[in-house]
């Protein structure tokens, strides 16, 4: 290790600062974030054009019959050369975000490792990080790389390994780079949630907030600065996030207690929260899992608690063409569950897990960065309807009990 990295790592270097990409290789990045985009922005509306005047009213004319559903799109379009260029573009270019970080982290990786670890022993913020190296994580989880991450999200190479949460960081990072809201505005669902939350229930001051599959607390640390003095807890099935989670959270002065958990079968008291938490969580788990975590919920949520999950909207909300083009990731983007649970009726499966019919809700939340405080007062009042999920909102479900 030269001087000069043992010397940053003896400063407290930032974590994501010591990822440096070189010229080239932050190009790269570039490049790949705005091909990702593309494809997800501007190839997906030309392709819907495309259906709309041809491949549509083709197939209607040819057939008699109606394209009502999703399904039906999918076994019209699925060997439509559009969409399998765009297809293919996609699917490259997700694989293509994790790749372009890879040798940065990895030329660093063993200063990442030793700053995270002096700063979990020093703990200068106060807060903790708890693992169980003996906890059997769901094979959900393991049995495929989620997102295309390779080594998934909890893969370990080397003792105290940060890498899967350097990776998920700086891929975060590229992946967002070609939308401006979104790369200035990390944390961005906690921040529209956090607004929500303090204008629609101004009573509502929650003790203890426990976020789950937090990864790195990305979407947890905007919580304390909207009910300051919470007690802020996130848990998830990766070490290597919650590390590098942990991490970065002291090294900012951000107190969170970090867990090792799964959320099937946490160990927290009956009635420890007022507020749980979760962001772009259940769609990448089985719907059983789903109904046992929303059951552990109740559990854990105090009288007059609330959970607060933001999700993709299901199925009943969207057209089937919108249906189509976001179910795409169920078997191009290792996320097997992700029609499954958009099929679900949400207000049903909180009910069955405990809360009152009249205590769950659905709504659209405007982006606060790119919505602005004033158009969202606007929305609170009435006056005007949150965008489309994706398009500048986003869509949430939850209960209070």
């Amino acid at each position: 290790m030269s001087d000069v990295k043992t010397a940053n790592r003896k400063s407290n270097a930032n974590l994501d600062d010591l990822v440096q990409p070189t010229h080239d290789e932050y190009a790269r990045q570039r490049f790949v974030g705005a091909l990702r985009n593309h494809a997800m922005a501007n190839m997906r509306e030309t392709m819907r054009g495309h259906f709309e005047s041809e491949v549509k009213p083709s197939f209607e004319r040819r057939t008699g019959r109606v394209l009502g559903t999703s399904k039906d799109i999918e076994r019209v379009m699925k060997r439509n050369p559009y969409f399998r260029f765009y297809s293919a573009i996609r699917y490259n270019a997700q694989e293509m975000v994790w790749l372009s970080v890879q040798e940065p982290i990895e030329r660093v990786l063993p200063d990442l490792i030793a700053l995270a670890s002096d700063v979990a022993q020093r703990n200068p913020a106060g807060g903790s990080l708890k693992l169980n190296p003996d906890m059997e994580i769901p094979r959900y989880v393991t049995a495929q790389d989620v997102h295309l991450v390779p080594g998934c999200f909890h893969s370990e190479f080397t003792q105290n390994d940060v890498a899967q949460g350097a990776v998920m960081s700086a891929g975060g990072r590229v992946s967002t780079s070609a939308n401006v809201h979104r790369k200035d505005n990390p944390g961005g669902v906690a921040n529209a949630i956090g607004y929500w939350l303090t204008r629609r229930y101004p009573d509502f001051k929650p003790r203890r907030i426990l976020d789950l599959g937090t990864s790195s607390g990305k979407n947890l640390i905007p919580y304390l600065d909207y009910f300051p003095g919470v007690q802020a807890y996130g848990i998830d099935v990766s070490a290597p996030l919650l590390r590098y989670g942990h991490a970065r959270a002291e090294q900012n002065g951000q107190v969170v207690h970090f867990s090792q958990q799964n959320a099937e079968r946490p160990d927290f008291a009956d009635g420890h929260f007022d507020l749980i938490v979760s962001s772009f969580f259940f769609h990448e788990i089985p719907v059983p899992a789903t109904k046992r975590i929303l059951a552990q919920c109740f559990r854990m949520l105090a009288p007059g608690g609330m959970m607060v999950h933001m999700e993709l909207p299901p199925h009943k909300l969207c057209d089937p063409w919108r249906n189509f083009a976001w179910d795409w990731d169920t078997k191009n983007n290792n996320e097997p569950s992700y029609t499954a649970f958009r099929s679900q009726d949400l207000l049903a499966l909180c009910e069955s897990a405990g809360f009152a019919p009249d205590a769950s809700f659905e709504v659209h939340i405007p982006d606060i960065a790119s919505f602005g405080e004033e158009r969202f007062n606007r929305f609170l009042n009435g006056e005007i309807q949150a965008p489309q999920h994706g398009k500048g909102s986003w869509f949430v479900f939850g209960a209070r009990k």
